[in-house]
């Protein structure tokens, strides 16, 4: 029983930090696509 408990445990705890990194990752990636598009423009202009 307390091994259950504490993997969900862990599982709960590890959960918000994925969420954490792919929120990270997403938001880094966005920010890239949008600096490159306006270093884009930039240029074009």
């Amino acid at each position: 029983m307390t091994d259950r408990i504490s993997k969900y445990q862990r599982f709960k705890m590890m959960n918000p930090i994925i969420q954490f990194f792919k929120y990270i990752y997403l938001s880094i990636k966005i920010m890239i696509i949008v600096a490159g598009g306006h270093g884009g423009t930039r240029n074009a202009n």
